[in-house]
This record gives structure tokens, C-alpha cells and sequence, in this order.
């Protein structure tokens, strides 16, 4: 009995259990329905309706032992008393509800009982009262009739009484300017006369009626031409004159007029602000120039003033575009909220249904919005040209993006338009010309720092290089930098040129910007624009200009100092090995480039720069040899070979051969690295030109082949040239000090070569060209990647001149050591 006497609630667990169990005893689901179960027809099943005592304990007798007998007896014993316990619980918990039940019902007894006699009441009661009602009826019949009729007569009455009040009513409306009442009060009466129009009576109250409506509508029209009153008295008078019968689109007509008025003014205003920035431009300084001496290529220093500045303006753009915003958008944006109150929102009841009009209202509306939009653009895209500095393009990208966000209020107001679609196109146009300034400027800068290059190579030429012409010299304090510091200058700033121009540009993209979310700024704008546009139109600008120096002589190519040429094929180098990698990388970087449109590779880029290099330095290779070559020609046209005297010392412009060669290398070696040479001999300064090696052993070996005749001993030479190497002279110069040296030497002796055939010989003249060909070949040796080069040259310069011999008598080997020696 302790299960029994455990309170219900403390066992949430046994209570489901117990209805799980008086469910399952009384056949019911969980939903409380009765199961639809077979029914079971076996008499040992305890849990069936045909179960039978005898035949289970019979069966339990038969198969069970004794000991399982106990233990089943022990069991249903148990369930007995779980049984009973659950029932008994389930009676405690159910007790106060049934005591509950039991005295609703008995409640229920005694209120029903009543309420029965309530009705009974209430039904004798409506009884009389049908009673009573249809004494009335028959009584007061005839006089219902009678006052019917009086009623409809009164009513007749008081409508005439109005309507020959009406002109009295509309006069007091009028002078009270109550247009509202006069209007309402018209239109009640206006169906009347006009169907009973064809009396005089009637004729004349309608006459009266439409003088005075006509005076409230001249009175409407004014205060809605006037436009001073509010909003709401505006809206009032629209509607009222819409409903006198007044074309709605002349009503339209006269409101957008009238706010043209308004908003030409704000045009006018921003056009005269542009008249004045025009003057105001006009009347600024010229360009500053600086002195030659001054560094070179510091940005302070230019030739010209820094295309980067900005121009000093009466009014910047961002206060133009904050007028035009707080003036005319602003203006424009409260025309379009009150005249579509005032025409298309507004909901349109009776005979105005049936006019549509809101679509033509929106319809001139929007032809009104573009025509005013198209002029207050053309404005702005002229203020937007005159910014041609762009030193500081946040003013730029801050107006821009005020504009393009005060535009899309328009939007929200009138969708559909294509104002904002037209300011986004201004945006990018903007943009678009922004690239092209920069990249303008950015082609100025190049040119203004390759004039200051020029002028730093224009000083005096114990600076060049930065050692004296002699190559052993060390450069004065005030002397301008050497080739090297020139290059890394001209490198550093145009790359920190770029890097800031970058910079710039980059404000059209950032996230705090309206239009940088739109599709152009993040495609088109970065990769065409930026990447293509800028960067790399930059760097083909730097490759083209750079060839243009190649041009001829005579013209600008003539002009060009060679120093420059090899500074320049140095950085177009540079750039096809590192710098255009780096920039492009951190373009794309920068802008996040996504190269979903055809852009130009890296590769491309690097083949023209390298391209540009070789075409400069094969240009300054035919430079330098052409400048040597020039005094070799005059020193051999302007000497009489014939008649000269013995030589006893080393031509003066043969040293000077050698002395600007080495002047060369000091240049070269600055900027290029030495290069590969083959291995020297160990006689290289001594070997000695002899007149035999070409002419005399030719007459010596001649009877051997022409017994009877001497052999020609030009044919002799040209066999000899058929088996000998032959040699390029103006073949491309790798990026090496030993290979330019090589070209611009080769071409020298070329030079010296030709000129020599061209003139006719004495015997000291021939002798006179053995001490020069000696002297050369004690130094030139040494500058280039194979010596035989050298020493084929200068033999067949000696040949040559030998052949050129009227008396080819050759100077002992051993003087003319002494004689080069001497110097």
C-alpha cells in the first residue's frame, strides 16, 4: 500500500505508466480512441475475451514444473498488486474531480428549471407586443401614405430652394474663398440644370452659375500659376480645377513651366560660376623653368612645372558639385515629389478615372526631368574638363561620387529614368579621361626627366662617367652624377611617379565610394583601364620613345649624346628583367585585376623593352664607332701619303683613338658588366704587322704559279679573303662591355680599312701606317672578345696600304717598337 499513499504528482513516470496500463486494459490508442484489434479466440490468453480459467491453469500444469508454477504464481501476484495500487491512485487523483462533476450537475438541475420559466415568460411577452404592432398598422395606414407624399413634396421643396439659392451660395463661397464648398456645391446642382436647362427659370440659375464658377476658376488658376501657397492648398487647387473640367495636361504644362522657371535659374547660376573659373584660368602664371646645373631628374628640378600640381581655380569642384546637388537636384527632386502628388498619385475617382490621367502626367514629366538633366550634365562634364591638374584626385573622386549619390534620389523617385544611368556614364567617362591625364602626365614626366639627363650630360666631360676621359681621373665635388647614379635617379622616380599616379586612380575604387560597386569599376575600369590604359600604354610609351632616339642622323638621333642612348637601353634592360614584372604585379594587386578580357601578357611587355634595349645600344655601338671612325677618315683624306716625311712618332689622332676607346669602356663598363673574352695569347701587344704578310708574299710566291708573268697580286688577296673568317661588322651587340667595344672597334678599323684603299702611298706614308697600325694594336688588343679580330683588321690595313704602295719599302720591326714606345 505505499505505492497507494505516494502523492500522484511526485511520479511522472509511474503515472504514465498506470494510463499506458488502463489504456491497454480498455482497448485504447494514444489518441484515446478505441484500438481496432483482432479479437482474440484463445482461451489461454489471459489478456482475450474467451479466456477460460480452467483450461490456463490446466495448461500451466501440464508444461510447467513446479518451481516455474511458483515462480508464475509469484509473478501474477505481483501484477495483481501493481494493479490494484494503480487503481487506487488513479481514484485518488480523479476524487475532487468527480466530487466537482457532481455539483455541476446539480447546479445544472436548478438553473435549467429557472431559465424554463424565463422563456415561458419572455414568450408571452412577444406575443402581445405582435399584437399590439399590428393594431398600429391598421390604424395608422392611411396616414402613412398621406405623410409619404408630404415627405417627398418638402424634399422637391428644399432642392428648389437650393437651387435658386445656389447663385446667392456660390457669390458668399467666392468671398470667402471657400472654392472647396462652391465646387461641391456646383457640381450637386449642375446635372439638375442642365436637364431642366430648356426652362427660364432654370436657364437663368444656370447662367448665374457658370459667370461665378468661371471667376473661381480665373481666381484657381491664379494661385495655381502664383505657386507661393503650400503644398496642400496646392494640391486643393489642382484638384478642384480638374474637376471644373480644366485640361489636365495644360494644368501639367503650366506647373512643370513654372518650375522651369526656378530651376533655369540654378542652371544660370552654374553656368556663371563656370564663365567665372574660365577667366580665372586664363589669367594664371606661366610654367617656371629651372637652371641646368640644377640635380637631375628630382621631381623639384624639371625642365617644366610638375604636370602633378594642381592649378590653383577661383572654386573647386567638390563646391561645384555640392551647388549643383544643394541647388538643382535638390530643387528637381521637390518639383518631382509635388507633381506627382499633385497629378500621378493621386487617386484618380468618377470622371477623372476614365482621363488616365497619371500616365500622361508621368509621361511629360519624365521628358521634363531629362531635358533640365541633360543641360545640368553638360555643365558638369564641362567643370569636370577643366580639372586637368591631377596632383590631388581625391577633390575629383569625392565630387564624383556626391554626384552619382545625390543622383540615385531621382531614382527612388522617379523610377525608370534614365538620369542615373546618364551620371554613372559621366563617372566613367570622367574616369576614363582621368586615365588619360595621368597617363599624359605621366609621358611629360618621362620626357622632363630625360631632359634633365640630357643637360647632367652636358656638363663639362671630365664629369662623364664620372672619371676623366683618360679613365684614371676621380670627379670634382661639383661635378654632376655619373651614368649609374643618373640611371638609378631616372629608374626610382619614374617608378615612384607611377606608384603615386597608382595611388590616385585607386580612390575610384574604394569601398566608401557609391559608384566603385558598379560593374565598369570593377572590371573594365581595372583591367582596361588601369592596367592597359595607364600602366602598360606607360611602359610601351617608354620602349617607343626610347627607339625614336635610333632615328637617323640629321635627325633627332643625330642630336643624341651616346651616353644617353646607353643609359636608356640600360633601363629598357632593367625594365624587360625586373621593373615591368614588379609594376604589373602590383597593378593587379592593387586593383584586383581579374583578367576576364584579353590583356596584354607580361611576356609581350618584356620583349619590346628588351627589343628597345638592343635597338639603343646597337645605335649607340654605330654612334661611338661612327665618331671614331669620322676622325680616322679625316686624318687619312687630309694627308698627302705620297710625300710625306719618315716617320719618327705615333700620329696624334691614332692616341686619340685610344683614348676615347678607353673613355668608352669607363662608360660601358658603368652600366654593363664585362662580358666573355676568348683567351689572349701571350704576344698579343707585340705582334707585328709585316708588309709581306699580304704584298710582298704575294710577289714572292707569284713566279711559282706564273712562270712566265708576274700574278696579280690583287688576285692573290681576294683567294686569301676567301679562306679567311669572315667579318660582321655590324652584327648585334650583346648586353656586355666586351661586345660593345668589339662593335664600336670593328667598325673603326672598317673605316680606317676603306679609307686607306682609297689613297695612293709613298714609302713613308706606308711606314707611317705601319708605326699607326702598331700603336693600335699594343691597345685596342685588350678591349674586345677575340684579339685576331684586331689583328686581322690591321693587317689588312697594312696590306691595303701596301698595295696602295708606289715604293713598298716596310720599317724594320724593331723601330717601330721604339717608335710606339717613345709615344
Amino acid at each position: 500500500m505505499s505505492s497507494a499513499t505516494t502523492p500522484p504528482d511526485s511520479d511522472p513516470s509511474g503515472r504514465r505508466r498506470v494510463h499506458s496500463m488502463l489504456k491497454l486494459y480498455y482497448g485504447l490508442n494514444e489518441e484515446g480512441t478505441a484500438a481496432e484489434q483482432a479479437e482474440s479466440l484463445d482461451p489461454c490468453d489471459i489478456n482475450g475475451p474467451h479466456f477460460d480459467p480452467e483450461v490456463y491453469l490446466n495448461k500451466l500444469r501440464k508444461e510447467c514444473s513446479l518451481g516455474e508454477l511458483m515462480d508464475h504464481e509469484s509473478c501474477m501476484v505481483k501484477q495483481i498488486r501493481s494493479l490494484d495500487s494503480d487503481m487506487q491512485t488513479l481514484v485518488y487523483e480523479n476524487y475532487n474531480k468527480f466530487i466537482s462533476a457532481t455539483d455541476t450537475i446539480r447546479k445544472m438541475k436548478n438553473d435549467f428549471k429557472k431559465m424554463e420559466d424565463e422563456m415561458d415568460c419572455l414568450s408571452a411577452n412577444m406575443a402581445a407586443i405582435t399584437e399590439f404592432s399590428a393594431r398600429i398598422s391598421g390604424t395608422l395606414q392611411d396616414q402613412h401614405a398621406q405623410i409619404t407624399k408630404l415627405s417627398g413634396v418638402h424634399t422637391l421643396l428644399r432642392k428648389l430652394q437650393f437651387l435658386f439659392e445656389l447663385p446667392a451660395r456660390l457669390n458668399k463661397c467666392l468671398e470667402l474663398q471657400a472654392y472647396a464648398q462652391a465646387v461641391s456645391a456646383h457640381r450637386r446642382a449642375r446635372c439638375v440644370l442642365q436637364q431642366y436647362s430648356h426652362m427660364p427659370s432654370f436657364r437663368g440659375i444656370q447662367d448665374d452659375c457658370h459667370v461665378i464658377m468661371e471667376q473661381l476658376a480665373q481666381q484657381l488658376r491664379q494661385k495655381f500659376r502664383d505657386g507661393g501657397s503650400s503644398a496642400k492648398d496646392l494640391s486643393e487647387c489642382v484638384e478642384l480645377l480638374l474637376q471644373l473640367d480644366e485640361p489636365a495636361e495644360e494644368l501639367c504644362d503650366k506647373f512643370l513651366s513654372h518650375a522651369q522657371s526656378r530651376l533655369e535659374a540654378d542652371l544660370q547660376g552654374l553656368e556663371a560660376e563656370l564663365k567665372d573659373s574660365a577667366v580665372t584660368d586664363t589669367g594664371r602664371g606661366s610654367v617656371q623653368k629651372t637652371s641646368p646645373g640644377s640635380n637631375p631628374v628630382s621631381p623639384s628640378s624639371s625642365s617644366v612645372s610638375n604636370p602633378f600640381l594642381s592649378p590653383t581655380a577661383g572654386t573647386d569642384i567638390l563646391e561645384f558639385i555640392d551647388r549643383g546637388c544643394n541647388e538643382f537636384v535638390s530643387s528637381l527632386c521637390l518639383v518631382i515629389a509635388s507633381y506627382q502628388e499633385l497629378f500621378i498619385n493621386r487617386p484618380q475617382e468618377g470622371e477623372l478615372a476614365s482621363k488616365n490621367i497619371p500616365e500622361m502626367a508621368n509621361g511629360k514629366l519624365h521628358v521634363f526631368v531629362d531635358t533640365l538633366a541633360a543641360r545640368y550634365f553638360s555643365l558638369v562634364e564641362r567643370r569636370i574638363q577643366e580639372e586637368k591638374g591631377v596632383g590631388d584626385n581625391s577633390l575629383l573622386v569625392r565630387a564624383l561620387d556626391r554626384f552619382h549619390r545625390r543622383l540615385q534620389a531621382i531614382t527612388k523617385l522617379l523610377p525608370g529614368s534614365a538620369v542615373p544611368s546618364h551620371g554613372t556614364e559621366i563617372v566613367v567617362r570622367a574616369a576614363r579621361e582621368r586615365i588619360k591625364q595621368y597617363l599624359s602626365a605621366l609621358q611629360t614626366f618621362y620626357h622632363d626627366s630625360l631632359t634633365d639627363v640630357r643637360q647632367a650630360l652636358a656638363a663639362p666631360r671630365l664629369a662623364v662617367g664620372g672619371a676623366s676621359a683618360s679613365g684614371g681621373g676621380v670627379t670634382s665635388k661639383d661635378a654632376t652624377p655619373s651614368l649609374p647614379e643618373l640611371l638609378t635617379s631616372l629608374s626610382n622616380f619614374i617608378l615612384n611617379q607611377l606608384k603615386s599616379v597608382l595611388a590616385s586612380v585607386h580612390l575610384f575604387t574604394a569601398k566608401d565610394i557609391t559608384f566603385s560597386n558598379k560593374p565598369y569599376f570593377k572590371g573594365e575600369f581595372c583591367s582596361q583601364g588601369v592596367r592597359e590604359g595607364l600602366v602598360v600604354s606607360f611602359i610601351k610609351f617608354i620602349c617607343q620613345s626610347s627607339r625614336q632616339y635610333c632615328e637617323s642622323a640629321g635627325d633627332r638621333g643625330g642630336s643624341t649624346p651616346p651616353a644617353l642612348l646607353l643609359l636608356l637601353s640600360r633601363l629598357c634592360l632593367d625594365y624587360e628583367t625586373s621593373t615591368i614584372s614588379y609594376i604589373l604585379t602590383l597593378t593587379d594587386e592593387q586593383f584586383l585585376v581579374q583578367h576576364h578580357t584579353p590583356v596584354t601578357p607580361v611576356t609581350a611587355l618584356c620583349a619590346e623593352a628588351r627589343e628597345a634595349a638592343q635597338k639603343l645600344l646597337n645605335h649607340y655601338v654605330k654612334v661611338q664607332g661612327l665618331i671614331i671612325s669620322q676622325m680616322l677618315r679625316k686624318s687619312v683624306e687630309t694627308r698627302d701619303w705620297v710625300n710625306t716625311i719618315e716617320p719618327r712618332n705615333v700620329r696624334a689622332v691614332m692616341k686619340r683613338v685610344v683614348e676615347d676607346t678607353t673613355s668608352i669602356d669607363v662608360q660601358v663598363g658603368l652600366l654593363y658588366e664585362e662580358g666573355v673574352r676568348k683567351a689572349h695569347s701571350s704576344d698579343s701587344s707585340k705582334r707585328t704587322f709585316s708588309v709581306y704578310s699580304s704584298s710582298r708574299q704575294q710577289i714572292r710566291y707569284a713566279p711559282s704559279y706564273t712562270p712566265s708573268a708576274p700574278m696579280d697580286t690583287n688576285l692573290l688577296s681576294n683567294i686569301h679573303k676567301l679562306f679567311s673568317e669572315r667579318i660582321d661588322i655590324f652584327s648585334p651587340v650583346e648586353f656586355n662591355k666586351v661586345s660593345v667595344l668589339t662593335g664600336i672597334i670593328k667598325i673603326s678599323l672598317k673605316t680606317f680599312l676603306e679609307c686607306v684603299r682609297l689613297r695612293t702611298f709613298g714609302r713613308y706614308g706606308l711606314q707611317q701606317i705601319q708605326v699607326d697600325c702598331h700603336y693600335l694594336q699594343m691597345y685596342l688588343w685588350r678591349f674586345v672578345s677575340d684579339e685576331n679580330l684586331v689583328h686581322f683588321l690591321l693587317d689588312e690595313i697594312v696590306g691595303s696600304a701596301a698595295h696602295r704602295c708606289l715604293d713598298p719599302s716596310p720599317m724594320e720591326q724593331s723601330v717601330i717598337e721604339v717608335i710606339c714606345e717613345r709615344g
